[in-house]
Parts: structure tokens; C-alpha cells; sequence
């Protein structure tokens, strides 16, 4: 690779990364918000019982929460445990992943208002879609699987991305996930799709794949079967998907992307056989691979009638326009922000004299991956009669337990019946 191939491949990620920057910071302060404001238990509410509205909310509750398929999965699990039907359950796996308020202000800014409109619209049906099969289907009985109230103590850490149970404000815990928690989930996710983006413009000539795969139905499947195993978190698709428009994939061979790749990974899908069944796993399956076909084919149908904003989606990106200082630095903050994420260690707030006179146990816990699981599996763990404190470390996939007389095995009952391994 020569120095100018370099020179405008770097130039390339640069572009991207400024494109996203303003958008995504707003995003993650948004997402901090709903964060600590949406309690997980009046979601838990609101998602019980039979029928389809249940399935309704659960899609429209999921819509908005910036959860990647991964993120999703914790979550799901938990609020299947406290009393979500089995097609709830599976409407909020199904549309949460696929967008977020974070990956909806990317798209706008990367992909323009009409991908950012057709991705929650897409998401919201998928998941109403997808949770009335799973309720014509379901032959299951349950109801409600805890008693959940009311009131929700202020201080008590129970939303799905903090981590900590403590006596921290607020608008800490909001600066605290959308600053720290959450960049760290998608940092690297991100830092790929922004790379593969800079090298589709940088590497590969424009329209490439229009030749090679055409713009019907045909580009749409291989797009989505792409999609389907690999893991990707809907902001980190947005880049990808602007790479393939520019190498000349279809709108809705792009759309398509997005939608199954958020939705769908491997890991996911074996967790959700696990845990809701080989019923449903297969329905959530099918139904994202429908829905991101049909999603697809819809938007090539409206080019025509849209053909006002269409041509510029595969220049929204890549074009030459100047980049002022706000631009430039805004992609600097961005980089610090994921940078800072990931240097970051919570303090330890328990002292010795705290676990003094207290039953200490240390678990192994496999499958934890992103801030939501370890919340998911502190939440679980504290749950459990006697356990006063869980302390998760999720990079070296630890929990501490810290009570009086407590079960540990049914600790590890709990935690393992989320979709998480744990052992002593």
C-alpha cells in the first residue's frame, strides 16, 4: 500500500469519524438518560401476562434503549425471570437490538433521514411481528414469575446499564453509562465498522458490488445472510452499511444488513434456545430474516417515489465536503470518550471492615460480555435471600459475593438460569 492510498484511507476514517462524532455524543447522553429514568421493574410491569399488547410494549419499550445483541440478551433473560411472557420476551429481543437512540442519530448523519425513520419503524414491526407468532404458538403457562412493586428506591442500582449499587446521583449514573459503560460496550465494535467504512471508500472502487450482485432480491439475501452470524451493534453497522452503498449494494441490500446484523449472532441465538426454547429461537430467527428482506425490497420499491434523497445516501458519507473545527473536534472528544471508557476502573467501596463478620464467596461466571450482563448477574445474585452485596468483575468473569447466610448454589441456580454459566 503506497503513501497516498494510506494518506486517503486514513483521510476516509477521519471522515466517518467526524460524520458520527457530534450525533453519537448526543447519543450516549440520551442513552445515559433513559438509562437511570427507565426502571427495569416498570418495564418488568408493564410486559407481564397474555394477549398481544404486552408484545406491543415490549417492542415499543425496546425500540428506543441503546441494547446490542449482546446487551439484549441479559436483559431479555431477566425480564423473563421476573414475569415477561415468552412473545414480550421475544418482541424486545427482537427490536431492541436492531436501533437505539444512539444508532438512530448515527444513521441520520451517516445515511440520512430516510434510513433513520425506516430503521425503528422496521424494528418496531419486527417486534410485534415477531412476539404475536411466538403468542399464536405458545403453549406455555406463565404469568407472572415474581411480584414485581411499585415503588423502586432511589438508591438502589436497578437499571440495565449501571453496575453498582450505591449512593451515587443521578446525573452521575447517567454521565457514568453513557460516558463509560456504554462507549466501552461498543468501542470496539464501533472502531471496526468505522475502519471496514474508511477501507470500502478508501480501497474499493465506487459501485463495485452493483456489478458483481446486482440491485434486486439477490443483493438483498447475500446482505442479510452476511448479517445473520456476525456480531455487530446497530451504531457499528451504520459505517459498514455506508461502505457497501458506496461499492453499489442497494438501499435495501444496505437496509437488510441493518437489520439482521444487529439483530442476530450466533451467541444470541444459542442463548435464546437456551433459555425461551427451540420454538421460539426458531421464530425469532425466521423472523428477522423476513423481515429484513421484506424491509428491503419495500425501500427499493420507494426509490423511485424518494429518488429526491436516495441518489446522495452513497455521497452522504464519503464527499468532500470541509471539515470546520467543530467537526474535527468532535472527533477528537469522540476518540477520547471511547479512549477514557475503557481506562476507566470503577473504586471498590467495600473495606475490610465491611466484609468483617460476613460470608464471602467468589463465583466463576462464563458469558459475560458488556456492562448489561454484569448488572443483570449483580441484580440476579442480590435477589437471592441473604446476599447483601455482588461485586462482578466482568473482565475477568468473577462475581463476590458478600451476605449472611446465604445458598450459594442457589445463587448459581439463578445466574445460570439467565443464560450465564457460573460455578465455585
Amino acid at each position: 500500500m503506497n503513501t497516498d492510498m494510506i494518506a486517503k484511507l486514513l483521510n476516509e476514517i477521519w471522515l466517518v469519524l467526524t460524520q458520527m462524532g457530534p450525533y453519537l455524543l448526543f447519543g450516549f447522553l440520551v442513552a445515559g438518560i433513559l438509562s437511570v429514568y427507565i426502571k427495569a421493574e416498570w418495564v418488568e410491569k408493564h410486559l407481564g401476562g397474555k394477549g398481544i399488547l404486552p408484545a406491543v410494549k415490549a417492542s415499543i419499550f425496546g425500540v428506543p434503549l441503546p441494547l446490542c445483541s449482546c446487551g439484549v440478551i441479559p436483559v431479555s433473560t431477566g425480564i423473563y425471570r421476573h414475569g415477561a411472557s415468552r412473545s414480550a420476551t421475544t418482541s424486545f429481543l427482537l427490536s431492541t437490538p436492531q436501533t437505539g437512540v444512539d444508532s438512530v442519530l448515527v444513521t441520520y448523519a451517516l445515511l440520512g433521514p430516510v434510513y433513520a425513520i425506516f430503521r425503528p419503524v422496521i424494528a418496531l414491526l419486527t417486534g410485534i411481528v415477531g412476539g404475536a407468532i411466538v403468542q399464536f404458538f405458545d403453549d406455555s403457562t406463565q404469568t407472572s414469575a415474581a411480584v414485581i412493586t411499585e415503588d423502586v428506591k432511589d438508591d438502589d442500582c436497578d437499571c440495565g446499564g449501571c453496575s453498582t449499587k450505591n449512593s451515587e446521583s443521578k446525573l452521575t449514573r447517567v454521565f457514568k453509562y453513557g460516558f463509560i459503560d456504554l462507549p466501552k460496550d461498543i468501542g470496539l465494535t464501533l472502531l471496526v465498522g468505522i475502519l471496514i467504512a474508511g477501507a470500502m471508500a478508501a480501497i474499493v472502487p465506487p459501485d463495485y458490488l452493483g456489478g458483481l450482485i446486482g440491485g434486486g432480491i439477490i443483493s438483498i439475501l447475500i446482505l442479510m445472510a452476511a448479517g445473520v452470524p456476525v456480531y455487530v451493534c446497530a451504531t457499528a453497522s451504520v459505517p459498514i452499511a455506508a461502505g457497501f452503498i458506496h461499492m453499489g449494494a442497494s438501499p435495501g441490500a444496505a437496509l437488510a444488513f441493518l437489520v439482521a446484523g444487529p439483530a442476530t449472532n450466533a451467541a444470541a441465538f444459542t442463548t435464546i434456545f437456551k433459555v425461551l426454547g427451540r420454538k421460539t429461537a426458531i421464530i425469532y430467527l425466521s423472523t428477522v430474516a423476513v423481515s429484513a428482506v421484506a424491509s428491503g425490497l419495500l425501500l427499493n420499491w420507494l426509490v423511485p417515489t424518494l429518488s429526491a434523497v436516495i441518489p446522495s445516501m452513497a455521497d452522504h458519507v464519503h464527499g468532500e465536503a470541509g471539515l470546520g473545527w467543530f467537526e474535527n473536534s468532535m472527533g477528537v472528544i469522540l476518540i477520547a470518550v471511547v479512549a477514557w471508557s475503557y481506562y476507566y476502573k470503577p473504586q471498590q467501596l467495600d473495606s475490610e471492615n465491611e466484609k468483617m463478620n460476613q460470608q464471602i464467596n467468589i463465583l466463576n461466571v462464563r458469558g459475560m460480555t458488556c456492562s448489561h450482563c454484569s448488572a443483570n448477574v449483580k441484580r440476579t445474585a442480590e435477589e437471592i435471600a441473604g446476599v447483601k452485596t455482588a461485586t462482578v468483575d466482568l473482565e475477568r468473569g468473577m462475581v463476590t459475593l458478600s451476605g449472611e447466610k446465604f445458598d450459594t448454589d442457589e445463587v448459581i441456580s439463578a445466574i445460570n438460569s439467565i443464560g450465564y454459566t457460573a460455578t465455585k
